[in-house]
Order: structure tokens, then C-alpha cells, then sequence
């Protein structure tokens, strides 16, 4: 989840028509399943036997049945189609002005009005800027897998502190009865992709459980989805007064169980200091609104301390120690017990989320081990790790930003990858994360993506979308949801060139080969 969440405390034409079986078995096309696409997705193997194809990193499905599940509006899929599935909260009706949390995320502040019809004429939503809103509607991510894409990390999320701060929900503000029940989701949407496309296994959504796995549905030229966790309190681990509220026991009993649930990739924490690591700090008014979270939910404020070294966290705003500043809590002895438990579950561990101190601590025991599994989702680290990271064999993805700061990091980090042979890139957009996605690039009148373009395979052409009564364009609209994510590359191709595009081609091979690392280690 991107740091706005925290407001919440305190923040051609068609392709394939889908059908929905009739009562007499006849098939009736579903309507909003246009993905503006001609065309047959390659099978993402290169002559070399690499796989070709995007890796998203950081996703968020399923976050609707989040923070109470009733936070987000609108659901990834219905099988009464999108009147259903497109439809706005209750309580933003009639005019937005309830809308108090999307107002909050939009603006900073709780006033607002927006249309809250959804389908069929979307006036106001989705929107680049519309963080409460269904992003990730399917026909959507299918535009995005025809598009190029091919590994998506699909992280089950949660947090309690906000689910109970939210004065509406109507599911348990548990984190793991919210990471089951996400798995599920994500187990269902599989089989419904399967239903409309002729049955069992013929989906081109596949949860896979193992890098053999994953290649092999990239080879059939569908979407590899891995689940991932992004929870502030894995299996309980909360503190209270610096007291932990877990033991080993229960890490153990935790991981297990999400492993057995599919999970092969995992934070030890997010936003709150826990009892397994201390955070890095939200900077400016998001962080003195995390505090606050922070204090509800452990009776603690962060301990801010001086950095002594090049890596430190982000400024703490009305702290009076000198910057630059530094969370004096590292990873503890029980998350130190986390990190080796996934080791040897051969998981890949997530470090953004983590203080610069924990952080190093973590990186401490994957290098005594020679443990390649880590990846750094969506810039939420310090960069003085990079080289750590790679020289691992691990992976970093950047966050999803705006076309031109995408690529002026991606050109910012190019010495690092080629000192460690690293030659593939991918992102991590965290759609439904409570983060803006990429808006449109500014004075794009004299290099506009243009409509109709080719995928960077070269295997389907891209129209502009258009689901219902809207059509979207990413030189007007950004990346109003997840089925601009194309055209957004398209645009990166623009400003990269060439060489960028390649780069993210080699995306899903260069994850592969760290996911791959962390099963032999």
C-alpha cells in the first residue's frame, strides 16, 4: 500500500467476448468485457528459452474485501455482470459528498463531491486520483496480460488499526480472517476466468505455487499470479507498550498456514512498528497522521534517532532530533525468527515497509546464508540498498510513477543493474493500495502514445479502451485503472526507447530467476 493510505488513520476492437451461461446453458455475452485488443497473446518464451513479458510486483486484487470491506467501491468481478461489480458505495450516494475517505485521499481533505455512478457512464470514477474506487476490474488486468504482462504479485492485505477506525464494514477487522478471505477471492476469480473460457484450467488468470510452475503458464501465454502478504500484524504480531503479542510458536503456525494458503512472498511489517520490526517513517503530515495509528495501536510513538550512516529513513515531521532521521528500532529476535522461518520455507522476503536498520539487519542474515530471495516491490526503500539486493540476486521494482520519473530512475539505477548483470525491470503499481497511479505525462501534445500501438512483444495490437459508455486515453486520463497499464508502457517506450522496452520484457525472467534462487538456497 502506497504511504496515502495513511490518511485513513487519523487515511479493432474487442477481444475475446466473454459469456455467462444462460438457465438453458445457452451462452450470453457478458457485457464490460471489451479489452480494445487484437490479436493473440504471445507465448512468452524468447528463442533462448527465457520467458518475455511485465512483472508487476505489487498489486492488490482483492483489497475491496479490506479494512472492513467496505472501504473500496466496486468488486474485481460479478457474475451478474458490471452493474453489479461497477457500482459505487452506498454511502458516496448522492453526490460524493459522503465520500469522506475518497475525499480525504484526494485532496487531504474530507469535502467533496463526485458522481457516483459507476457503469455505464464512469464520469468520475475510476480516475488516476480515485484511490477508494475499483481499479482492478478484470477485463482490465486482461487487457494488461494481452498487453505484455505476465507475472502479477497479487499481495493479500490488511490492517486492523484502520478497519477499526473506519466507522463502516461488514467484514472482521482481523488481518488473517482478511488474508483467508482474500486467498479465497483470488481462488475464485480463477475459476470463474475459467468458466467463461471453457472450463478448468482454460483461464488465462493461473495462481502458481513455484517458478517451474510459472514458467510453464507463461509458456501457454497466460498470466502467472503469485500471492503475496502486505499486513502490519502477520499472525498476531503486535506490540503493546514494546511488549510482543506473538511468540515463535505463532510464527511458526502463521507461516505454515500461508504457505499451505499458496503465499510465497511476505512483509514483516507496513507502516506500524510491530513486534517483529520497526518501520520506515511516512514523511511530512502522513507521517504525523501514522504516529497517531501507530500510538492507538501499540500505546508507543516512534523513536527517532540521528542517522549515523548513508541509508535513513524519511523525515519525521515536529521531530526535534537533526535529520537526517532514523527509526531506532531494527528487526527484533522474533523477526529475525520470521525472516530465517521464510528462508526455509524458501519464500522471497519483501523489505520495503522495513527501517533502514531492520533492513540492514535483514539483508545481514540473507547474505550469511547466500539466500537470493528479496525484492524491494515499489520504492519504498532506501536506494543505498540497491546493490545489496542485486548482488544477492534479488530484485527491485519501482513503484508505479508518472512516465517521465519512471524512466529518470530506471536511467538513475542503470550502473547499479549492469554491475550485477541485472537486465530486466519491472514495476509495482499497487493498484487498490490507496496510492495514485500514474497520471497523465504533462506537454505530451508533440509525443503522445498513439492510437492504435503494438505491444512490446509485437503479438496484439492496442485500441483505446473502452468498457461501457467511456473510452479512456492515457495521454488525457493517465492510468485511470489497471487497463491503461499498456498504454502507460507505451508511453515509457516513448521517453526509454528501446532499451527500455527491453528491459521490461525481461521483467518476468529476472523475478523468476531471484524466486528461482530462493528454492535452491
Amino acid at each position: 500500500m502506497a504511504g496515502r493510505a495513511v490518511l485513513l488513520v487519523g487515511t479493432l476492437a474487442a477481444a475475446v467476448v466473454l459469456t455467462l451461461p444462460g438457465a438453458a446453458g445457452a451462452a450470453t455475452p457478458l457485457p464490460g468485457s471489451d479489452t480494445g485488443t487484437v490479436g493473440t497473446p504471445a507465448s512468452g518464451v524468447a528463442a533462448d528459452g527465457t520467458v518475455r513479458g511485465f512483472v508487476d510486483a505489487h498489486n492488490h486484487i482483492f483489497a475491496q474485501e479490506a479494512f472492513g470491506g467496505r472501504m473500496i467501491c466496486g468488486k474485481v468481478y460479478d457474475v451478474a455482470g458490471p452493474q453489479v461489480a461497477l457500482k459505487d458505495c452506498p454511502d458516496h450516494y448522492p453526490d460524493g459528498s459522503g465520500a469522506v475517505v475518497e475525499n480525504l485521499l484526494r485532496t487531504g481533505s474530507p469535502l467533496g463531491t463526485h458522481d457516483p455512478v459507476g457503469w455505464p457512464t464512469f464520469k468520475d470514477w475510476p480516475a488516476h486520483d480515485s484511490l477508494t474506487h475499483q481499479q482492478d476490474y478484470y477485463p482490465w488486468i486482461e487487457r494488461a496480460w494481452r498487453g505484455g504482462l505476465r507475472i502479477m504479485v497479487n499481495h493479500l492485505v490488511a490492517n486492523r488499526q484502520l478497519c477499526e477506525l473506519y466507522w463502516l464494514k461488514q467484514n472482521s477487522c482481523n488481518e488473517m480472517d482478511t488474508i483467508r478471505l482474500e486467498a479465497q477471492r483470488t481462488r475464485e476469480l480463477q475459476a470463474f476466468i475459467d468458466d467463461q473460457s471453457g472450463g478448468p484450467g482454460k483461464g488465462w488468470f493461473r495462481i502458481v505455487y513455484s517458478p517451474a510452475e510459472a514458467r510453464s503458464v507463461i509458456a501457454a501465454g497466460k498470466l502467472a499470479v503469485v500471492l503475496g502478504i502486505e499486513i502490519s500484524e502477520p499472525f498476531g504480531c503486535r506490540q503493546l507498550i514494546g511488549i510482543p503479542l506473538c511468540s515463535q510458536s505463532d510464527i511458526d503456525k502463521g507461516l505454515t498456514e500461508v504457505y499451505n494458503l499458496g503465499v510465497r512472498s511476505m512483509f514483516v511489517c507496513h507502516k506500524f512498528d510491530n513486534a517483529l520490526c520497526g518501520v520506515r517513517f511516512d514523511s511530512e503530515t502522513q507521517g504525523s497522521i501514522v504516529q497517531v495509528g501507530n500510538l492507538l495501536g501499540s500505546l508507543t510513538t516512534w523513536d527517532v534517532e540521528t542517522c549515523t550512516g548513508p541509508a535513513h529513513d524519511n523525515t519525521v515531521q515536529g521531530s526535534t532530533v537533526p535529520t537526517p532521521h532514523c527509526n531506532k528500532k531494527g528487526l527484533t529476535s522474533l523477526g529475525d525468527y520470521m525472516v530465517r522461518g521464510m528462508m526455509r520455507r524458501h519464500m522471497i522476503v519483501e523489505i520495503d515497509h522495513m527501517s533502514v536498520k531492520a533492513a540492514d539487519q535483514t539483508l545481514k542474515i540473507l547474505e550469511s546464508a547466500h539466500y537470493p530471495g528479496v525484492i524491494s516491490a515499489h520504492s519504498w526503500e532506501d536506494t543505498t540498498y540497491l546493490p545489496r539486493i542485486y548482488a544477492l540476486g534479488g530484485m527491485v521494482t519501482q513503484y508505479g510513477n508518472p512516465s517521465q520519473q519512471f524512466v529518470d530512475e530506471w536511467r538513475r539505477t542503470k550502473p547499479i543493474r549492469q554491475q550485477y548483470g541485472i537486465t530486466g525491470y519491472g514495476y509495482g503499481l499497487d493498484s487498490n493500495g490507496f496510492g495514485k497511479l500514474p497520471g497523465a505525462r504533462p506537454n505530451n501534445s508533440g509525443n503522445p502514445v498513439r492510437y492504435p500501438f503494438t505491444s512490446l512483444d509485437g503479438s496484439v495490437t492496442l485500441n483505446r479502451l473502452t468498457t461501457g459508455q467511456r473510452t479512456w486515453d492515457v495521454n488525457v486520463d493517465g492510468v485511470s485503472h489497471y487497463g491503461l497499464v499498456p498504454d502507460w508502457i507505451q508511453d515509457l517506450k516513448i521517453l526509454g526507447g528501446q532499451e527500455l522496452a527491453n528491459d521490461m520484457l525481461r521483467g518476468a525472467e529476472q523475478y523468476l530467476r531471484t524466486w528461482e534462487g530462493a528454492t535452491r538456497a
